[in-house]
């Protein structure tokens, strides 16, 4: 075993900073509001190219793109992706409760705009299943026409759907401009709020919303889209009160889909690593069942509901219905934070995988300008997607240029092949929207895992899904957050306020109780707290150093009593005991009061090295600390405070009760110096020597 070996001085706070400086003596001096302007302004071809690299972050790699090498897996992977975007981009419509039609314009101007903005090189953007029902739970909220209904004639139900993409539109540029907004702010940080857990039990609670209100799709029952609070279960009743009416063709083709697509699904996941692109089984099954459709002229003889006419092309620009933002601005923001923090996490966790970094806050502007600008073409709200951004990774990509590819088949569909698609039944797209949910159903696989590494987060995964579920998918993202910083909250109150002992011949501290090898240096009581010490756990910390210590108020008052009875020059006589220490006894009026050393504790340490913040209440604690441990004999010194705490201290006065002698850098070097000045301190107490 190698030893170590170190010989220094035992160094106060103030004897370190004389002698190797603070870290402010090594920086520069501020800068001038002056200085700082100029150099803002200022203004070259380098500064230029840095911040076009930034902002416009092709212009950084596409120069650098190795063709040869990375080519072939972009191309791959973004006409697979651009495959499965199709179905999947019309079945998403059906969520969003707009026409098949706008899903594919939702796959193809945001997926531009992310490869020419984004910083995820495996990110796939485009509809996604929690945002588009969110999206589509406000447009139910507001507009309470059905446009499924089948007494309306198709320019009513075209009229009803314009009405709808006009909100959605409107609802994707009000998301965009919030992340713009953020993005100038630098709010990037904001989506920390949403914890892993608080994500995967949202997206695994909504692929529940998302399943149960796709049943009345697949049973070709024409029922309005549940609102409010309890949506889960107000759509299970309405679904078996309506069962009668349920239309045997498309529950047929419904049955007969999921049979295909689930063990597609299976064997996509089983054979990934042998399979160069998955089997595209969607759009297979698109193409099948829309020419079963046309063959059988299923919806004249069955009444199956079809997508109907999709226009060739694309839509004319134009500004979405701004003057219904004022109306969903609470739940915009709602689908904003959730939007953007899963985009980030998918990015992040492909970045760390594949050795690269993302930008958060350029994360917010290329989604911004995405949603902005794609609503102007009746594109409702976008953001990456979990499962074509693992196809898009597992298939081979490597840069944001499959992005250009994905692009392209949604661009060959909308312009030519979008039409072929008119038969397709409305009971299919229904199933594809479940099917795509499996990844987020096997979330329950991570829970036992979850339970060993932190019960915490096990009850914050439970909490937001059960809200969820229960409640709504906005209210229950607002129950999870709170619960999670709730959580948070508790851990900083009841964080253990632990004693440490030196193990044998070192310099090394750890928890008494926790290693029954170290040892308490007699007459010297250490205490760390791992916690920061503000308002809210002041009295718990207070209270849990008290009863360590043994510093009661009852304790403090006898003793000042019994100091106060021999200034009085009150008789004193001295008790010899064999370790020559004597403790005073008085006899006031022929009774006799013993001054007894309440405590063997000649100094108390505490490590702040675990505080990382003190708020004003905290640091009043501390200057109360002080004087009771004078009051209690004590001799209190403070060890590892980092700089902001120890400004606070300062700032609040705490150098009035104690002596720079008493602050120190580290653990050891109080304990050194207690032990010591053990002698010294002793001394100062009120006891005779013999």
């Amino acid at each position: 075993m190698s030893t170590l070996a170190v010989y220094r001085n035992v160094y106060t706070e103030e004897q370190f900073q004389k002698v190797y400086g603070t870290s402010k003596d090594l920086e520069r001096p501020p800068l001038t509001l002056k200085e700082k302007l100029a150099r803002s302004c200022k203004c070259s071809t380098h500064s230029l190219h840095t911040l076009l690299k930034h902002r416009i972050p092709i212009v950084g790699w596409l120069p650098r793109y190795k063709l040869k090498k990375w080519i072939l897996g972009d191309l791959i992977a973004g006409l697979t992706v651009g495959i499965v975007h199709i179905p999947q981009g019309m079945a998403f419509a059906l969520l969003t409760s707009v026409a098949p039609v706008y899903g594919l314009y939702t796959s193809f101007f945001p997926v531009l705009l992310y490869m020419l903005l984004g910083t995820g090189h495996h990110v796939s953007t485009g509809t996604f299943a929690v945002v588009s029902l969110m999206t589509g739970s406000i447009i139910d909220e507001h507009l309470h026409e059905n446009p499924l209904n089948r007494n309306l004639t198709s320019e009513e139900q075209s009229e009803i759907y314009a009405r709808r993409i006009g909100m959605a539109a409107a609802i994707a540029f009000l998301m965009g401009l919030v992340m713009v907004i953020m993005f100038v702010l630098q709010l990037g940080f904001l989506s920390t709020y949403l914890s892993e857990p608080i994500v995967k039990a949202f997206t695994n609670a909504a692929a529940f919303h998302v399943t149960v209100s796709q049943i009345q799709n697949m049973m070709g029952l024409p029922l309005p889209r549940a609102t409010g609070s309890f949506t889960i279960f107000k759509t299970l009743v309405s679904v078996f009160t309506a069962a009668h009416m349920t239309n045997v063709a498309e529950l047929v083709i419904s049955m007969l889909c999921l049979a295909v697509l689930i063990p597609i699904k299976e064997l996509n996941v089983r054979f990934r690593t042998k399979l160069r692109t998955p089997i595209p089984g969607e759009i297979i099954m698109v193409l099948v069942a829309t020419g079963i459709t046309f063959a059988s002229s299923l919806d004249n003889r069955y009444n199956v509901q079809i997508v109907g006419s999709i226009p060739a092309g694309f839509p004319a620009p134009k500004l979405p219905a701004l003057d219904i933002i004022p109306n969903v601005i609470g739940d915009t923001i709602a689908i904003t934070f959730v939007g953007y923090a899963v985009s980030v996490s998918l990015a992040m966790i492909y970045a760390e995988k594949h050795r690269y970094s993302i930008d958060p806050n350029q994360e917010l502007l290329a989604h911004g300008i995405s949603n902005m600008v794609s609503s102007l073409f009746n594109c409702f709200p976008s953001s990456a997607t979990l499962a074509t951004t693992n196809i898009l990774e597992s298939a081979g990509g490597h840069t944001q240029l499959s992005g250009l590819f994905t692009s392209g088949v949604v661009f060959v569909v909308l312009m030519w092949v979008g039409p072929l698609f008119n038969y397709l039944p409305k009971a299919v797209l229904a199933c594809i929207n479940v099917v795509s949910l499996r990844q987020m159903f096997l979330q329950f696989q991570e829970l036992p895992e979850l339970w060993k590494i932190s019960k915490t987060d096990f009850s914050v995964w439970v909490v937001t899904w059960l809200a969820v579920v229960i409640l709504n998918v906005e209210m229950g993202l607002a129950v999870g957050v709170v619960f999670s910083m709730m959580t948070v909250v508790c851990r900083t109150q009841r964080a253990q306020c632990s004693v440490l002992g030196r193990a044998v011949n070192t310099e090394i501290y750890r928890p008494i109780e926790q290693n029954d090898k170290c040892f308490e240096i007699p007459g010297v009581k250490i205490l760390s707290y791992n916690s920061p010490i503000y308002y809210g756990n002041r009295d718990i910390f207070k209270e849990t150093m008290s009863r360590i210590v043994g510093l009661t108020q009852e304790k403090i008052r006898r003793r000042e009593k019994a100091l106060k009875a021999m200034e009085q020059g009150r008789k004193m006589s001295v008790s010899v005991v064999d370790t020559g220490i004597a403790n005073p006894v008085y006899h006031p009026g022929g009774s006799s009061i013993k001054l007894e050393q309440e405590t063997e504790i000649k100094s108390l340490i505490i490590d702040c090295s675990g505080i990382i913040f003190i708020d004003i209440a905290g640091a009043r604690l501390f200057i109360q600390m002080c004087v009771e441990c004078q009051k209690g004999g004590m001799h209190l010194l403070l060890a590892g405070c980092n700089a902001k705490v120890l400004r606070t201290l300062v700032s609040i006065g705490i150098m009035d009760h104690l002596s720079e002698q008493q602050v120190f850098v580290t653990v050891h070097d109080a304990a050194c110096y207690a032990e010591q000045n053990m002698d010294n301190l002793t001394a100062k107490s009120p006891m005779v020597w013999v």
